[in-house]
């Protein structure tokens, strides 16, 4: 059993979360509930996998192994009822990457991507640095719930959309997508021919009564579309060791990908990345449900908190990931004012809601995968900073 409760000090031990805090927020005496990794150890079979690997002392080049594929479908069967066959799996150091590589592969420089704001920051980076054109069909927001509006959906794609950049379950407003919801975006992105680049990396972070639904699972024509794009870094708090993989079962498009990364150079993922990997996923399940018990715990002390100190403010309820979207509006504060008052008089580092693109302004997010004392303590830095 991991001691959830237990404060494990990261500072200098090059951690972005806490490490990084002067260079992102020009500050350093902040408490950091930013960047999306966890402040818990992971399960003990991966830091013992990752000890034995270490006692064998050399570290040449890596190849995955069937135990490794097996690892992965094991996985994807038991936790999604996904049947996924291995030669659909390509590998990558990160979801970012592969995002990157499907720009490049399926759009040319000029070409519109589509993406749902407020939406993760690196969509709308990697699109625009890829010189393409960022087509956002803004998200609605609906009694504290986000809706698709798929009217405007169609409209944008009908304006030559080549692709479109998924997240599921969403980044950062913690929907998870129906099967409805999922399979009226897959037909109209089929009506018009548009790939679609799923990135469900937050897929394992779902709580009852809510289940995620891989997008490829829908039907054959659906998953002849998609690419899936999924890592243990979340689940398992590992993204330091880079190691994500894709799902793509039409092998035209697999071929492609593949090429792009031989176009790249890479075709190995980091030795300990891949062996955390296999340990997470043959034996983390127990450890991932305890923890996403305790962080619906920490959902609801931030809950509580807003309810009773703080009742100007509107937590959305996410339905996955570790991550609240709290709307501000109602402090009729200016963006740079609310983040003032935050650095300044709280002390706090949240991710900013302007940062995620129109529909975002207004709002913050907050990481609770950490220890309750933390999370106190931020939501007592928040009533600072805001009362």
């Amino acid at each position: 059993m991991v001691d959830f409760d237990k404060y494990i000090n990261r500072k200098n031990t090059q951690a972005l979360k806490w490490d990084g805090l002067k260079e992102v927020f020009g500050k350093e005496d902040l408490l950091p509930m930013w960047v999306a990794d966890m402040d818990f150890t992971p399960p003990m079979a991966v830091l013992q996998a990752l000890e034995k690997r270490v006692e064998h002392g050399v570290f040449g080049y890596t190849i995955a192994t069937d135990s490794t594929y097996e690892a992965i479908i094991d996985w994807l069967k038991h936790q999604h009822g996904w049947d996924v066959s291995s030669e659909w799996i390509l590998f990558s150091p990160g979801v970012i990457p592969s995002l990157r590589m499907a720009i490049q592969t399926f759009t040319e420089p000029g070409d519109k991507v589509l993406l749902q704001s407020p939406v993760y920051t690196p969509f709308f980076h990697t699109i625009e640095r890829n010189e393409r054109i960022v087509c956002n069909s803004q998200l609605l927001l609906k009694n504290n719930r986000y809706e698709i509006d798929f009217a405007d959906f169609e409209e944008k794609l009908k304006a030559g959309v080549k692709l479109f950049l998924l997240s599921s379950p969403h980044n950062p407003a913690g929907r998870v997508w129906t099967r409805d919801e999922l399979s009226e975006m897959a037909r109209l992105c089929r009506k018009y021919g548009v790939v679609i680049a799923a990135d469900e990396i937050h897929a394992d972070l779902v709580a009852p009564p809510y289940k995620h639904v891989p997008l490829a699972t829908l039907d054959n024509s659906i998953a002849d579309m998609t690419l899936t794009f999924m890592a243990p870094s979340k689940t398992f708090n590992l993204a330091g060791l880079q190691a994500s993989f894709m799902v793509i079962p039409n092998p035209d498009l697999r071929k492609k990908m593949a090429a792009a990364q031989a176009k790249d150079g890479f075709s190995f993922l980091n030795t300990f990345g891949q062996i955390a990997m296999e340990a997470a996923y043959t034996h983390g399940k127990s450890w991932l449900d305890d923890a996403m018990n305790y962080i619906r715990g920490n959902i609801e002390v931030v809950k509580e908190e807003v309810a009773k100190n703080l009742p100007e403010l509107s937590v959305i309820e996410p339905e996955g990931t570790y991550l609240v979207w709290i709307d501000c509006r109602k402090m009729g504060l200016p963006d740079a004012e609310l983040k003032k008052r935050l650095l300044e008089k709280g002390k706090l580092a949240l991710n900013f809601g302007d940062g995620y693109g129109p529909g975002g302004e207004g709002f913050v997010r907050m990481n609770v995968a950490c220890p309750r004392d933390i999370v106190k303590e931020g939501m007592n830095r928040l009533r600072l900073a805001l009362t």
